[in-house]
């Protein structure tokens, strides 16, 4: 599996589904039907300084005009979709909107440090489209998704669970010749939203009553059912390898059929499973999201509330309630990160 995103299609995502929607479908109108529309979409930024044209800044930072960035930025916002599961819409959309917001101020610095540093005059156009939020996310991808190895290639390389999203951050960041400062850009306003530095984050998110505008307006129209099946393939795959996979599934099972059997005589006897000796990452790095040293004096926040459809997917899967519970908790959730981790301890 190279995906880490969770459940497969876009239920609990509506902001993820509007984004891969809307500006798709506009690009794709742009480069089609309305080619002679797409001066108005252009990421002047020389026209904004000079002929004060502050519009491009939203019309030309909205919609892509190359189709391959298209591509790239849908297929890396349906993986990053797992954020808008864990932290809520509006806590999404806030990030997205402070990341867009911070990467114009970006995007003016290193074209303007260049120049005067270089002497080299960068080109009138910048690469269009929503880029910038979208490369801000790989910030929250690396510091809060775990490592899950997958496979091991030429002896120390390794493939995991994140290798595709990052060959496909990769594959955006050399699509054009400027798109770096917009990738630069991006990624620090994503580090300075996320460390909350100079406290963004309070100046910079969806208002309430925003969110409630959206959710009671757009959300029906975004919303998806959660699927019935969990069966994944890898991109691309064949009917082989979909067999594959299928058989290895069903040894999976039989293999988590004996440790329950495992685990369950240690019960009886006494043991108990060392979550923390589990998930030490992860447990630290929710209290560094979630704490702060400055009101350490706060009482602790409740225990995270865990689906009760995932807790009866494990328990189909032979584990007990309790570490179903426990696994869940400890990984934010995420039922792949859970499952692996019953799967192997």
């Amino acid at each position: 599996m190279f995906t880490s995103t969770g459940s497969s299609g876009l239920y609990k995502a509506p902001v993820s589904k509007c984004l891969l929607l809307v500006p798709s479908a506009l690009s794709l109108l742009l480069a089609l039907v309305l080619p002679h529309c797409q001066r108005f979409f252009v990421y002047d930024l020389q026209a904004v300084k000079d002929d004060f044209q502050i519009w491009r800044l939203i019309s030309g930072r909205i919609i892509c005009l190359d189709l391959k960035d298209t591509f790239c930025s849908s297929l890396l916002i349906y993986n990053f979709r797992i954020f808008e599961r864990r932290y809520g819409s509006r806590k999404f959309a806030s990030f997205l909107l402070g990341s867009w917001v911070l990467s114009v101020v970006g995007d003016l610095i290193l074209v303007e440090a260049v120049r005067y540093s270089f002497g080299v005059t960068m080109a009138r156009n910048l690469p269009s489209g929503f880029l910038a939020p979208v490369f801000a996310l790989f910030v929250p991808f690396y510091c809060s998704i775990p490592r899950v190895q997958v496979a091991h290639i030429l002896g120390p390389l390794s493939i995991t669970n994140k290798t595709l999203i990052y060959i496909l951050g990769l594959q955006l960041f050399t699509s054009g010749s400027y798109i770096w400062i917009v990738a630069i850009s991006g990624l620090a306003s994503g580090i300075c939203y996320n460390s909350r530095t100079l406290q963004v984050h309070r100046v910079l998110y969806v208002p309430s009553w925003m969110a409630k505008f959206c959710a009671w307006t757009l959300e029906p129209l975004f919303s998806s059912s959660e699927p019935t099946s969990e069966a994944r393939v890898g991109m691309g795959a064949t009917v082989d390898i979909q067999r594959q996979q299928r058989m290895e599934l069903l040894d999976r099972q039989l293999m988590l059929s004996q440790f329950a059997q495992v685990r369950r005589q240690r019960q009886q006897q006494g043991g108990m499973i060392n979550w923390d000796r589990l998930f030490p990452p992860l447990r630290q790095r929710r209290n560094v999201n979630y704490q702060d040293g400055r009101q350490a004096e706060q009482p602790a926040s409740p225990p995270l509330e865990v689906p009760e459809e995932q807790v009866a997917r494990l328990m189909e899967m032979g584990f007990s309630r309790g570490d179903a519970l426990e696994a869940l908790r400890a990984s934010n959730n995420d039922l792949n990160v859970a499952t692996h981790f019953l799967l192997q301890h």
